[in-house]
């Protein structure tokens, strides 16, 4: 049996496949249970897991978890303790780059960027066929990059990190911040006719055409794929940034360049399991 799991700021995904079907699969909320306490009961309860694969929504070199801006880690040598507890394999990388891969294997190119926005602000980028990682697999932190200052403080320390603007836990400090309702959508903060909620709005399309500009100048894809929950379940958003790109982006760079709203229910858990064959 095979475990896949996808956990980020909110939720934890998990499924178990046999080797001709999904068996089980389930969605919690990722701030009920660590990533090894969640593990240690699976495992425990589920001995004929032979092979887990994680995707993360931090950094993490070598089956360590160096960081997690949005989940608290309960364990940081996850890999090596959980296959010597109970004997099995485990595979783990960043949310993104599993997310890349799996909208590789879709569009069938070597080169391809995947920003997705939900809790965070993340990119993954292949190149050349292969995952670009940096020294500590780091490289394309999006949501980090410089950008402008901010009244809040960044989970990685800095005031002026970009995923403080354009991100969906922006968008929750942004409201609480102004005094506004929390559970005003991204639209419907469009269509308010406040000036507060206007810059908000106004703040985060600024902040994530910079960012897709960004990652369209650096990186040259030939398939750049937009994902997370608040761009797909927004067609409005959609239509602004098709529209708006070429002002952020090198115009070379967008020559040729095809732009995607992401088909994938959950793509970073699908190329989590592509883990254990990628070789990079």
């Amino acid at each position: 049996m095979q475990l896949g799991i996808d956990i980020g700021g909110t939720y934890l995904r998990y499924m178990l496949k046999d080797k001709i079907s999904v068996v089980k699969e389930e969605k919690l909320l990722s701030k009920s249970i660590g990533l090894y306490a969640f593990l240690k009961m699976f495992l425990d309860t589920h001995r004929n897991v032979k092979t887990i694969f994680i995707a993360y929504a931090g950094q993490v070199q070598n089956g360590e978890i160096i960081s997690a801006p949005h989940i608290e880690i309960d364990e940081p040598n996850i890999k090596e303790r959980i296959e010597q507890e109970f004997a099995v394999k485990l595979f783990i990388d960043n949310d993104l780059n599993c997310a890349v891969l799996a909208e590789a294997q879709l569009y069938n190119t070597q080169d391809i960027s995947a920003v997705y926005v939900g809790t965070g602000l993340g990119l993954g980028v292949i190149s050349g066929g292969r995952v670009v990682r940096g020294f500590q697999n780091i490289a394309t932190e999006l949501g980090h990059i410089p950008y402008k200052k901010s009244p809040f403080e960044c989970s990685c320390g800095k005031r002026n990190c970009i995923e403080l603007f354009a991100s969906g836990s922006a968008l929750a400090r942004w409201k609480q911040y102004y005094q506004l309702d929390t559970k005003l959508s991204l639209q419907a903060l469009s269509n308010a006719t406040d000036t507060k909620s206007k810059k908000i709005y106004h703040d985060f399309v600024e902040a994530l055409l910079f960012a897709i500009g960004t990652t369209i100048t650096l990186f040259n894809p030939q398939i750049l794929v937009l994902g997370g929950g608040i761009i797909i379940d927004d067609v409005a958003l959609q239509t602004v940034i098709l529209a708006r790109v070429k002002e952020f982006a090198l115009p070379l760079a967008l020559k040729n360049i095809q732009i995607k709203i992401s088909q994938k229910k959950d793509a970073a858990l699908e190329g989590a399991f592509l883990l254990k064959d990628y070789n990079d």
